[in-house]
C-alpha cells in the first residue's frame, strides 16, 4: 500500500475533528515527563477536549481550505493538538493553566471560533471564565433581587404584617391627632377677641358727652354775667 494511501485515513481523521470546532490550539509537548503527560491527557479529557500528537505534515494537508490552515507555519517541531467543540476556551484555559505546573509545555498557538492567535492571544483566551462560570455569575446576579425580596418578606412577616401598628407608631397617631385641637382653641379666642374693639367703640360713643356737658356748662356761665351786670346797674 502507498504511503499516501496510509496518510489519507489520518488526514481526514484530522479534517473531521478542526471541522466546526469552536476552537483548537497547538502546543509543544517536548520534555513532559510520564506522569506530567497523562495528567495532562486526563484533565483535558475530562473537559471534553480532544488531544492528539499528529505529525506537522499530516495537520498541514488537514488544515488546507479550513480556518485552522492560519496555524500551519507554527507547525515546527513536535505538535498536538487539543480540539474542542463546544467551549471555545476550555482549551486555552486548561493548557494555560497546566503549563505553569509544568513549564516544559509550551504554547504554540490557536484558534477560537475562527479566528487565529499566537502564544500571548492564547494566554489571553485563557482568562475568559468556562461558560458554566459565566452561567453560575448569570444565575447569582438574577437571584440576587428576588433573595432581597423574599428577606424583606420575611421581616415583613415577622413583625406581623405591613397592616399592624406597633406601640410607639400607636402613640404617635394619638398625638397626631389630638394636635389640631391647639388651633381650635386658638380659633375660639380669636372669635373672642372683638369684644374688645366693640367695647372700645361703646366708650367712643359715650366720650361726645363730655364736650356736651361743657358747651352747657358755657351757655349758663353766659346767662349768669349779664344778670349780675344788670343788678349792679
Amino acid at each position: 500500500m502507498a504511503k499516501v494511501e496510509l496518510k489519507q485515513p489520518v488526514i481526514e481523521e484530522i479534517s473531521a475533528q478542526v471541522k466546526d470546532a469552536q476552537s483548537v490550539v497547538l502546543v509543544d509537548y517536548r520534555g513532559l515527563t510520564v506522569e506530567q503527560d497523562t495528567r495532562l491527557r486526563r484533565q483535558l479529557r475530562e473537559a471534553g477536549i480532544t488531544y492528539k500528537v499528529y505529525k506537522n505534515t499530516m495537520m498541514t494537508f488537514a488544515f488546507k481550505g479550513t480556518a485552522c490552515e492560519a496555524l500551519t507555519p507554527f507547525l515546527e517541531g513536535p505538535s498536538a493538538i487539543a480540539i474542542s467543540k463546544d467551549d471555545a476556551t476550555s482549551p486555552a484555559r486548561v493548557l494555560c493553566k497546566f503549563a505553569k505546573e509544568a513549564p516544559k509545555l509550551e504554547v504554540k498557538c490557536g484558534m477560537v471560533e475562527g479566528v487565529a492567535y499566537d502564544a500571548a492571544g492564547v494566554a489571553e483566551i485563557a482568562k475568559i471564565p468556562s461558560r458554566d462560570e459565566l452561567i453560575s455569575k448569570l444565575l447569582g446576579s438574577l437571584k440576587a433581587p428576588i433573595a432581597n425580596f423574599a428577606r424583606v418578606l420575611d421581616q415583613i412577616a415577622e413583625k406581623g404584617g405591613p397592616g399592624e401598628c406597633t406601640p410607639s407608631s400607636t402613640e404617635e397617631a394619638e398625638e397626631t391627632a389630638m394636635t389640631p385641637e391647639a388651633p381650635a382653641a386658638e380659633a375660639e379666642e380669636t372669635a373672642m377677641t372683638p369684644e374688645a374693639p366693640a367695647a372700645e367703640a361703646e366708650e367712643t360713643a359715650k366720650a361726645p358727652e363730655a364736650p356736651a356737658a361743657e358747651a352747657e356748662g358755657s351757655a349758663e356761665t353766659a346767662t349768669q354775667e349779664p344778670a349780675e351786670t344788670a343788678d349792679q346797674s
